[in-house]
């Protein structure tokens, strides 16, 4: 038995509660959660992806900031199963440590559009203690994580994502989906992290500041825009054009900029 709960979305909080019932049954879909799977869920908000999930698995942990959404949805989930709530910050949130005996964490969740692009960067920091990942963004962010060399899309977190997790756009979300409606469409998208990393990369941080400065000044070409970390001899050791711009460069490149130096 379902609980009526009022509650106004928060715009500091970037909530855009979903209640459409065909886009949650396309999402349990697609993210067919099973029995015992140790599964984390990101933003609950009113708890519309928490029950069918709660259900389904027995045990969730969810991730929620909002203090007035705790009770209201531990109301909704009572009877469902073992609802543990974090009442904590995604973006400082230490997923790994909800894996237990579990060698890997599932992780779920509409997340709010206005941290999506940190919010991933730090699940990223995390990717090799996580399964899979089931997320709702808009879509403008999923068409530039899953965008390739040459695409207008193409760019730092594009490089970044591709580089831990294959990335699969599932399908687009009307903004009547949500309450509020968004000004924006949404899209699910899907994550799973790599067993094994598509291009050899000697050294992660220079490989992620290789690629942050390129894209900084994605105009600009590799020259001009890798000013300071390398300069044109070291970008045409590494087997590159230093005259191109960073936008038409695919990982095996940005790998083999950053392992020149």
């Amino acid at each position: 038995m379902s609980v009526a709960i009022r509650h106004s979305p928060r715009k500091r909080f970037g909530q855009h509660f979903l209640h459409d019932p065909d886009i949650i049954a396309r999402i349990i879909a697609a993210i067919h959660p099973k029995p015992g799977e140790c599964l984390v869920e990101i933003g609950p908000g009113l708890g519309a992806l928490t029950r069918p999930l709660l259900q389904a698995v027995g045990e969730l942990d969810v991730v929620e900031l909002d203090r007035d959404l705790l009770d209201p949805l531990r109301s909704r989930c009572a009877g469902l199963g073992m609802l543990r709530i974090h009442q904590a910050d995604a973006l400082k949130f230490d997923f790994a440590a909800l894996r237990g005996h579990s060698p890997r964490l599932r992780v779920a969740g509409n997340l709010p559009y206005n941290i999506s692009t940190p919010l991933l960067f730090h699940l990223l920091t995390q990717a090799e203690y996580l399964h899979d990942l089931h997320l709702m963004l808009q879509q403008e962010v999923v068409e530039r994580m899953a965008a390739n060399p040459g695409d207008p899309a193409y760019g730092r977190l594009s490089v970044m994502l591709q580089y831990r997790c294959r990335v699969e756009c599932l399908f687009t979300v009307g903004q009547q989906a949500f309450r509020p409606p968004p000004k924006v469409r949404s899209a699910v998208v899907r994550l799973v992290p790599r067993e094994t990393l598509p291009v050899v990369v000697q050294d992660e941080r220079r490989f992620a500041e290789i690629v942050r400065q390129a894209f900084s000044q994605r105009r600009k070409t590799l020259r001009n825009s890798l000013g300071g970390l390398l300069d044109a001899a070291h970008i045409e050791a590494a087997g590159v054009d230093s005259s191109i711009r960073p936008e038409t460069l695919d990982l095996a490149a940005f790998a083999a900029l950053s392992n020149v130096l």
